[in-house]
């Protein structure tokens, strides 16, 4: 699995695309909350259910259902408090979430995703895997090739999110002069009279 710093930079890179539907920073820092809630399922190894189980690490939390829903969840609370269309919130909060077993799958460690569970417990991997696997808890990953994992996060999450931010950006300015001039108001720093 990628690391907990490098799965929020999903969220990072998504934002600018939906900002002036989202336009909160509160919303983004819950979506970058979100990209890592589908790892509190460790638990479950203290709780002594198996790695395999439906409930254990990368089974339900990790699955597109899970997504769906508790996106959705998400996105209602948070369209109420911030008075935001909610089908856009829950677009974001799917994808966050969705993320996460996305970049889980990227990797070879473990027993693969369970994209489909409730109804599958089946576990996937892609079959390109350029993640190199983190370790759970701090002290694993001190103790194992830590900068190696994340210059592969380097390289295959965090060099294609910020690029796929820095284009949503772009995008935005571009859509926000076109329906400036749509509406016939002078982009920034422009004046009528030049």
């Amino acid at each position: 699995m990628p690391t907990v710093i490098s799965h929020p930079v999903v969220a990072l890179g998504l934002f600018p695309w939906l900002r002036r539907e989202l336009g909160r920073p509160a919303v983004l820092v819950i979506g970058m909350l979100l990209t890592v809630l589908p790892d509190l399922d460790i638990v479950g190894f203290k709780l002594g259910i198996p790695y395999g189980h439906l409930l254990g690490h990368r089974g339900l939390s990790h699955s597109l259902v899970f997504a769906l829903v508790v996106g959705g969840l998400a996105a209602l609370a948070v369209a109420r408090a911030y008075r935001l269309r909610p089908a856009v919130l829950w677009l974001y909060f799917f994808l966050c979430l969705a993320s996460h077993g996305l970049l889980d799958a990227l990797t070879g460690g473990g027993l693969g995703i369970a994209f489909f569970s409730p109804f599958s417990n089946e576990r996937y991997f892609f079959d390109v895997r350029p993640l190199r696997v983190s370790a759970i808890g701090l002290s694993d990953f001190l103790a194992s090739r830590w900068s190696a994992v994340l210059a592969s996060e380097l390289k295959w999450v965090w060099l294609p999110a910020l690029a796929l931010g820095a284009a949503g950006a772009v995008a935005g300015r571009l859509a926000r002069r076109v329906a400036d001039r749509a509406q016939g108001v002078a982009p920034e720093g422009i004046s009528d009279r030049q």
